[in-house]
């Protein structure tokens, strides 16, 4: 390769990184609409410049006075792309929805999750996600659940792995019977005839929720070994959820309960 072609390549790259920090800054202050103002201003001046790169200076014509977010989603989105800084999914995270130190944590909420022989990685990373959103005390990984240091769990947990508290439980029966003793009690999610719906039950804490497998769910006997089981009511023919969905509706549902206990 020519070393002219080498040093241009250098320089466009440097182009569309600065590119993509000026539009991460114009999202960071989106909630103020003066500086979100002088942002897209300057960032749409800074575009335009770029007239020996096409493509970047395009993007001007986007960054538009009364600009939504869903523009700039369309100004973002090829930008890093072009410079392969993230891989688009729908795990994707925002910088504005990175927690600010400056913002006090909500009271952790008294409960672990249980996850029994999730084959996922992906899963495994979801769930650690939803358990630091609401607050969950640990995470307990018990049959053949990978660790969320596993490359694919960890590009879902999107670094709320070194925020949850987790350890490896070993047998599910086992991890069962070790937090009944120690005044824990447990509640299976799973699909029990008769069992009362995640808004109806009176959540106890401090409590542990048992999720399973995605194909097979719980075994009969764990959910036995449970003080407690719990279902969310469908309408739908497949009667099932994912279970990082299944357990969002549930945490919701616990701490639901526990707000309007004044807890």
């Amino acid at each position: 390769m020519p070393e002219g072609t080498e040093i241009r390549h250098e320089g466009e790259q440097r182009l569309w990184r600065e590119a993509l920090d000026r539009l991460r800054a114009l999202e960071r202050v989106w909630p103020d609409d003066a500086a979100r103002e002088r942002e897209r201003a300057a960032c749409r001046a800074w575009l335009a410049e770029q007239r020996a790169l096409p493509r970047l200076a395009g993007l001007a014509r986007l960054l538009v006075p009364g600009l939504t977010l869903r523009q700039l989603d369309c100004a973002r989105v090829p930008v890093e792309r072009a410079v392969a800084r993230l891989r688009i999914t729908d795990v994707e995270i925002l910088d504005a929805d990175l927690p600010s130190e400056a913002v006090p944590s909500a009271p952790p909420l008294p409960l672990t999750v249980v996850a029994d022989s999730i084959r996922s990685a992906f899963n495994v990373g979801g769930l650690f996600r939803t358990a630091e959103c609401f607050g969950v005390r640990e995470l307990l990984l018990c049959g053949y659940t990978p660790p969320p240091d596993q490359p694919q769990a960890a590009r879902a947990a999107l670094g709320t792995e070194r925020l949850v508290a987790w350890r490896h439980a070993g047998e599910i029966r086992a991890a069962i019977a070790e937090l009944r003793a120690e005044g824990v009690t447990c509640v299976a999610l799973e699909t029990v005839a008769g069992a009362p719906s995640v808004a109806a039950f009176e959540w106890p804490f401090p409590c542990a929720l048992v999720v399973g497998n995605e194909r097979f769910g719980l075994d009969p006997d764990v959910v036995r070994a449970c003080d407690a089981a719990v279902r969310i009511p469908l309408a739908g023919r497949k009667n099932s959820l994912n279970v990082v969905s299944a357990l969002a509706v549930a945490l919701f549902a616990a701490t639901r309960c526990r707000q309007q206990r004044g807890e």
